[in-house]
């Protein structure tokens, strides 16, 4: 019974993309492939005393060079069959 319930899920996970969403999701790829991204955290809890931490991510898109607007566009039609319904808003 499980089983079933997780083809479930993961069917209407492949199911169409609304076009808000799509745009949404393909933003975010197109920020990403602008250049690395960077993180950090730092902190102090009761327990172990101070932390920190950093991270730093890169996409393939970003190293290869691609356009972000190129990522954008293809992206949502890759997601929803459609050209975008909004420009991207890459900040």
């Amino acid at each position: 019974m499980r089983l079933v319930a997780v083809m479930f899920i993961a069917l209407a996970a492949c199911g169409p993309v609304s076009p808000e969403r799509a745009a949404d999701r393909c933003e975010e790829r197109a920020r990403d492939a602008q250049g690395p991204t960077f993180g950090g955290t730092v902190g102090v809890n009761s327990n172990s005393g101070g932390f920190a931490s950093a991270s730093i991510g890169i996409t393939s898109d970003a190293l290869r060079g691609r356009d972000p607007l190129e990522v954008y566009d293809s992206c949502v039609l890759r997601l929803t069959g459609q050209p975008p319904i909004r420009p991207a808003r890459l900040r």
